[in-house]
Parts: C-alpha cells; structure tokens; sequence
C-alpha cells in the first residue's frame, strides 16, 4: 500500500472519535474569513504557522456528537511555491492530522475560484465545496446547478451564504460525511488527451520510489512540469531523480515544439479549459449582462478623475466620526483614572510605593488605555471599510499615484494600506511580491503610513492645540505620511532600486454589506492587541522610565536633575531647531522607539497627571507653541514606528542591512521634514 494510500485512510474515523479538523481555503475575498467568524464566533484565536511568520486564525464550535476545530488557511489564488503562504496552504493538506479542506467559492468568481480547486483535487485534498455569495449571482442572473457540478466534480458542493445560516446545516453535515467517506479528486480531472498520455508517463515513473508517494503521483508529475522549487528538491533526493528529470526535460521540449509554449503555460491553459468546461454545463447565464451594482459604483469610485478625491473625503470623514463620537466617550476612562490617582496616596500616603502606583502604572498606562474609545471607532470603521470592498478600490487609486510616481503597482500599495493599521503585518504581506528588490522597497515606505498607535499621541496633541480642527489635522498627518513615502520611494528608487517593474492585476471584489458580527470580531481582535500592549510592552517601559525618573534618590519626581532629565539634556540640543528643544519632548521620542504609545504614557508619567482635559494638555503648553507641537507630530509620524517593526523587518529580509537602513532613513525623513514645517512656519507668521 502507498503512503498516499495511508493518508486517506487516516481519515477514516475510530469508534467513538468526535474530533474533526478542516481547513477552510480558498481566493481572497471569497467569504472565507467571514464564514470562519460565523462558525467560530469567539471561539477563536490568532498565532503564527509553527516556524513561519504567517498568520493562523483557529477556531472550534461543537456539532450534535462532533467538536470541529476550524483553521482559516492564507488566501491563495495558486498552491506553487511563490509564496510562503501558498506552501502553509499545501502543507495543511497533506497533513495527517487534518480531516476535511472546505473550498469556498463566489458563485459571481467561480472561473477563476476553480483554479485552486482544481490545484486542490490534483493534490488529493479530500475536499467539500462551499458556493458562497449566491444571492448576488442570482441577481445577475447566473444560475448554478449545484447537484450537477458535485456529480461531475466528484466531490460534495453546498451552496452556503458566509455571512447567515443559509447552507450552515448542510455544509456541517458534508463536512461530517467527508470524514467518514475521503474522496480523492484528482481522478475526476480530465486535461485532454495530450497532456493525460505524456504525464502518465511521467506518473508511471515517478511510482517507483516510494519515498515520492506522500502526495498523489499525478500531481507531483504535474507540479515538476511547473518547475516547482519544493518538488524539485524532493527529487533531488531521491534514487531515480536521473530518469524523474530527464523526462521532466523530454516532456518540456516536446510542449514546447508542439503548442509554442512552457509546460506550465500548457498546465495553466488545460486546467481553464476544464473549468471551461465545466462551467458550461453547470452555470447559466443570461443573454445580455446588466451592469451590476459594484459595476455602476466603480465607475464612480475608481474614476481616474473623481477616485483620489472620493478616497481622501472619506478618510477625513473617518477621522471626523472619530472625534465627534469617540471623545465623549472618552470620560469614563479619564474619570476611572483620575479617581484612582487619587485615591492612592490617601491610602498608601506619599512614598514611593504610591508614587509607582500614581506615577508608574495608573498615569504610564492609564494615559494610553484613555484613548480605547477612540481606536475601537478607527478600527471598526476601518473594518467596515475592508469587509465591504472599498479598500481594495482605495489601494486601486493610489495604485495609480504610485505607478506613475514611483514605478510599483498595486501589490506594493496592499502593505502600504495595512501599514496604516500596524506595520508589522503591512511587512509580512510583502511576501506575496515576486521580485526581492520591489518588497525591500515596500517595507522602507510602510513607516510613513501612519500606523494606529501613533493615534492616541496625535489625540493627545489636537486636544491641547488644535479643539476646533481635532480631525482635519489629524487627516492632514495621514496624508502627509503618503506624500513623503511618494517622495522617498522617488530617491530609494534612484539610488538603491533602480529599473524596478512588477506589473501586476490587482483583483477588485465586488461589493457587499458587511456582516455585522465580522465587523464587531475584527475590531474586538484589533482593539484588544491595543489593549494587550498596553499591558505588556507600554506597563513595562512605564516601570523603567517611573524608575528613571525617581532616581538618585531625593531629586523631584521626573525632573531634570533625575536620571530620565539627564538623558534628555544630553539629546536636547539635536531637537532645538525643531523648535521643541526641551528635555521631555526627547525622552519621550527617545522612548518611543520601543512602542509609539508609550510617547504618550512617558508624558502622563513626567507630568504626573492622567489626560483629563487638561491636565497633560497644560503641561504640554508650557513646552510647546500649536507650531511646535505640529513639528513634534511630523516628527512622530515619520520616525520609525517601533523595535516590533525593525524586528519584522530583520527576519523577512534574513539581514540587519535592511533594518539599519530603514532606522536612518525614517530618522532623516523626520528631522528633515519636521525642520522644513518648523521654519516654514515661522517665516509664514506661525508660532
């Protein structure tokens, strides 16, 4: 018996086992992640793949006798070896330990969806499919028989909605049939005759070593005509590789002679032609097509005249919701703090154990935590804007700017736009870029996108200078971040990555009303990753910078006889012609390399007081001018983000090269931009 044989078998059930483990996998934008979220709810966490740096969502929900344990695999279009999130994929499914891979499709997609299907079914996957996004389909008239496709597939298909019940019972008792009963798809794909007879041969060959049977032959056949990297180094090792190769070589000339073409162009070609196929049997469509509804808005949205504009309107009106419903809200967390600040040093009286409590947890951390409010609204809208398939169109029109100014395309502008949540995931989709030299690019730029941390410092700062237009200067930092990337990729282009193109189709998914739930669960995974750092790596600065700030013994609190003033006056001087020469502003950029929130809790703990209002507020005008403070926040925007990114960076590019570089070139970015708006401004009449 083969190994491959053993791997189905695996999958048949023991007595009494309830346990199964599926793999939900499928084309970004299909539904996938928010079926995953109806499935799971909250019964769900995110780590990383063992080894890997790639994100892994798992979740669990209990069904009649069965527990199902859930893993939303990464968003593929293929299963090669491009990416390292196409070989996560892959890996999963010859794993022993999983049972089922449910396949999910958009009705409106499906000749481009089946593409990894029919990847899927040569690999052996014991595969259920899950047709997603039906009602729109019907809308436009297509119609899909379900019971044919599944007869002619082999394999079980379920038409399902993500984002209710709809399908929900029958996706989860196919799910359970599929373990009982394994089907290996690969034997109901047909290529045609000229390329069945020649990979065969190739099949027949690559039987003799056992040691190659882990996966189905046929596809280890197929995936040596695609030149697979991975593939081609299993055989490497094995004790035919010889003949393996030398047919591999006969079979490339002989397509090469015969369709003028490689043989992965021909593999490609014979996969849509089946799926041609395929569709012509099972979907139908109406006569003339009417523009559906995404059609009609995109013709507005992504317009080359109205896009940019729309894009910008939007981000300001993001930015203005945020203030005009979060600072309210707001309150309750000031009021929390500011009564345990007080409370402390009636109970403890004023020593130093009150002291680390006022100064080092409540005012370090509880001076971020304030600012909860805020970020929930900047993600959930965020979120809403993701889920409901503009932002793809905003990374579309700036693909654009981009393309024009800077020679990369819209795949480099992806990262770009996560960057604006957080960097470090911004750094890891880069992965999916082909060429080394345009993702080393790409990581340099997302710095200058500004990341949601730097949120509450912005926050902060508008409150004290700038009440009567909070949004339009935060808006105005946003916007600010872009331009400057514009202009660095520019010089970077020139100096270090010369003749840079990757052309590139960027997929845009048609749109749809987010799910509620999914919306609420993304913003809940956002918010408490806020929360968490606040309970880790900004409690932990704020302990080091309290004890900085105490010591030697006798000097004041966080003055600048203490050791924290010290190292201020020492750096002071470099920030004097930014306009904000005082020692705290320094230390608190100086600090917040490690994590930009802590920027914000460094001043509650320098000044001794919790954001109420006015507290820090007045603090911070009597160090700062509304131009200075506005330097201080281009500053903050353009220097690097936090030693989590530089980090990222380091292991994705295997170098510290390229974490050296990024450090100075944000560093420069910012001085030099942040003296450009200093004196700009006082030669225009500002102070």
């Amino acid at each position: 018996m083969t190994n491959y044989s053993k791997q189905l078998q695996h999958h048949e059930p023991s007595s009494g086992h309830e346990h199964i483990k599926i793999g939900l996998a499928g084309n970004p934008n299909v539904g996938k992640t928010t079926l995953f979220n109806h499935l799971t709810g909250l019964h769900q966490h995110v780590g990383n793949w063992p080894g890997k740096t790639v994100e892994k969502a798992e979740g669990h929900l209990k069904h009649g006798k069965y527990t199902i344990d859930i893993v939303d695999l990464p968003g593929n279009y293929a299963l090669s070896a491009h990416s390292i999130e196409e070989i996560v994929s892959r890996d999963f499914i010859v794993d022993e330990s999983s049972d089922v891979i449910v396949n999910v499709l958009d009705a409106n997609n499906l000749e481009r969806n089946l593409y990894l299907t029919t990847q899927m079914m040569e690999l052996g996957a014991n595969l259920v499919i899950a047709i997603n996004m039906n009602k729109f389909a019907k809308k436009r008239g297509y119609r899909i028989d379900m019971e044919k496709l599944s007869i002619l597939l082999g394999i079980p298909v379920v038409e399902i909605e993500a984002r209710d019940d709809v399908g929900r019972e029958e996706l989860l008792k196919a799910v359970e049939n599929a373990k009982k009963n394994p089907i290996d798809g690969s034997k109901k794909l047909v290529y045609g005759t000229e390329i069945q007879d020649h990979l065969l041969k190739l099949q027949n060959i690559v039987e003799e070593d056992e040691s190659l049977l882990d996966t189905p032959p046929s596809w280890t056949a197929i995936k040596l005509l695609e030149n697979d990297e991975v593939v081609k180094e299993k055989v490497e090792k094995s004790i035919i590789k010889d003949k393996v190769l030398k047919e591999v070589e006969k079979l490339n000339k002989h397509f090469h002679d015969v369709f003028n073409e490689s043989s992965e162009e021909v593999i490609a070609n014979n996969r849509y032609a089946f799926i041609d196929g395929l569709l012509n049997e099972v979907v139908t469509r109406p006569e003339v097509e009417a523009p559906t509804i995404t059609e009609k808005i995109d013709k507005i949205v992504i317009n080359r005249i109205l896009g940019l504009p729309i894009f910008l309107i939007i981000m300001w009106l993001i930015f203005q919701v945020t203030f005009a419903i979060g600072t309210p809200l707001q309150e309750p967390f000031e009021y929390i703090f500011s009564i345990g600040g007080d409370l402390v040093p009636k109970i403890l009286g004023e020593n130093i154990y009150s002291s680390f409590i006022v100064d080092g947890l409540i005012n370090g951390v509880g001076g971020v935590l304030v600012f909860i409010p805020l970020i929930f609204l900047m993600f959930l809208m965020i979120s809403v804007l993701e889920d409901s398939g503009y932002l793809a169109r905003a990374a579309f029109v700036m693909d654009r700017v981009m393309h024009k100014f800077v020679g990369l395309h819209g795949k480099s502008f992806i990262p770009m736009i996560l960057g604006f949540g957080c960097g470090v995931p911004g750094v890891m989709a880069t992965r999916t870029m082909e060429h080394e030299r345009d993702r080393i690019l790409t990581m340099l730029l997302i710095p200058f996108m500004s990341c949601t941390a730097r949120l509450p410092i912005y926050t902060l700062f508008v409150g004290a200078f700038f009440t009567a237009y909070q949004g339009e200067v935060i808006f105005s930092l946003y916007f600010l971040g872009v331009i400057v990337a514009i202009i660095v990729a520019t010089i970077l282009k020139r100096v270090l990555f010369k003749g840079i193109t990757t052309p590139f189709v960027m997929e845009l998914p048609t749109y749809k009303l987010p799910s509620l739930k999914g919306v609420l669960i993304h913003t809940w995974e956002k918010t408490y990753g806020f929360i968490r750092k606040a309970g880790t790596i900004i409690l932990a600065t704020s302990i080091i910078i309290w004890l900085l700030s105490s010591f030697p013994a006798g000097v004041e609190y966080g003055s600048h006889e203490s050791v924290i003033g010290q190292i201020g006056n020492v750096a002071t001087p470099i920030f004097a012609p930014l306009g904000f020469g005082y020692w705290q502003p320094t230390v608190a950029l100086i600090f917040g390399i490690v994590a930009k929130e802590v920027i914000v809790s460094t001043f509650s703990s320098l000044f001794g007081v919790v954001e109420d209002g006015s507290g820090i507020g007045l603090a911070l005008q009597g160090i700062f001018t509304p131009l200075t403070a506005f330097a201080f926040l281009v500053f903050v925007l353009l220097y690097v983000p936090c030693f989590s990114f530089l980090a990222t960076v380091k292991k994705e590019s295997n170098s510290w090269k390229w974490p050296l570089i990024l450090l100075s070139v944000t560093i420069i970015t910012a001085y030099t931009t942040s003296f450009i708006v200093y004196h700009l401004g006082l030669l225009i009449g500002f102070h």
